[in-house]
């Protein structure tokens, strides 16, 4: 316990020292018509998943010694991005490269090499698609908990129902990687956030949770536990399916998320927002673990349900961003 005590002190007091940093440098996110903010923001603050991740490994050894290695070359060219922009290809290929180095740790997956490409380029996606979550105060650090507090809770209690005699991935990662996410939420969980993720965060954390649930699908052959990122997931999805029915560039920044709409046209405060979405993941996820139902049958059940309350969403209250849109400049009529 004092351990993550010290953790948890150090993490704190070494955003604080980056906050100051960042501000000294200009290190900023100053909103525009896209952004769902009206005022400049510190940027950068996930960096603290970073921070966490070395700490775990001084602390603790370095079980993931390749994981390690794609965490630090993801984080920093993410960072590097947060300062001056880069291009998407090259992000993309340090993206391919860091999961490659993580999956080393996963082995032996047990895969043809084929299916091992397809999770690549799954895993890559959902990197992404988390990455579009920063912007809204609180929902990056809110969901980040909502996720890893369920992997937390099988990993240490829940090794019965996995039907492992033996912890997944080391307790003490999660550990860490949740008291990350209680640091973010400090500054950023609150009506007028201290900072954002930034893609060092949100790129970051997806990096860390996305190694967590595979190494829990490899342990128990089973990819249902997906759904511990199903909420989310079914936004990201439905969305760019939207925007590609739009004949939009997908690379292009956007406000067409369900929570956007929330925050930007109906005005709700970011911290309801950010709660609804980290309440029902959880309720979600623990749904997944307790209920006596197959996983895949939830998991379909569930996200039926979920993309089902989207449809509806966006057909109510759509019109309200189309009216938005038309009234940027150049777009009046």
């Amino acid at each position: 316990m004092i351990t993550y005590l010290a953790i948890f002190a150090l993490l704190f007091v070494l955003e604080l020292i980056y906050m100051r940093l960042a501000l000294r440098l200009h290190i900023v996110d100053r909103p525009n018509e896209r952004s769902s903010h009206s005022h400049i923001v510190l940027r950068g603050g996930g960096i603290v998943f970073l921070l966490g991740v070395w700490l775990w490994a001084a602390f603790f050894g370095f079980h993931y010694p390749w994981f390690l290695a794609g965490m630090a070359l993801i984080a920093v060219v993410s960072f590097v991005d947060d300062v001056h922009s880069l291009p998407d290809s090259w992000r993309l290929v340090v993206q391919f490269a860091s999961m490659i180095l993580a999956f080393v740790d996963l082995a032996p997956m047990g895969l043809d090499w084929w299916w091992e490409v397809a999770a690549l380029i799954v895993c890559v996606g959902i990197l992404n698609a988390y990455n579009f979550m920063d912007g809204i105060n609180g929902i990056t650090g809110g969901y980040s908990l909502a996720v890893l507090l369920p992997l937390l809770y099988l990993d240490t209690c829940g090794l019965e129902r996995l039907g492992l005699s033996a912890p997944f991935i080391e307790p003490s990662f999660l550990l860490v990687a949740t008291l990350s996410a209680l640091v973010l939420c400090f500054f950023n969980f609150r009506t007028k956030a201290k900072c954002f993720a930034g893609d060092v965060g949100s790129i970051g954390v997806a990096f860390i949770i996305v190694f967590a649930l595979a190494r829990l699908m490899v342990a128990t052959q089973d990819v249902s536990y997906i759904a511990f990122l199903l909420l989310y997931g079914v936004d990201s999805v439905l969305t760019i399916c939207h925007r590609i029915l739009l004949h939009e560039n997908l690379g292009v920044a956007h406000r067409k998320h369900a929570f956007q709409l929330m925050t930007n046209e109906l005005k709700m405060p970011h911290l309801v927002v950010s709660s609804i979405y980290m309440s029902l993941q959880l309720v979600v996820s623990f749904g997944m673990i307790f209920l006596s139902v197959n996983n895949y049958v939830y998991c379909l059940i569930v996200g039926l349900i979920v993309a089902a309350a989207y449809l509806l969403f966006m057909k109510k209250y759509y019109h309200l961003h189309e009216e938005y849109l038309a009234s940027l400049p150049g777009n009046e009529k």
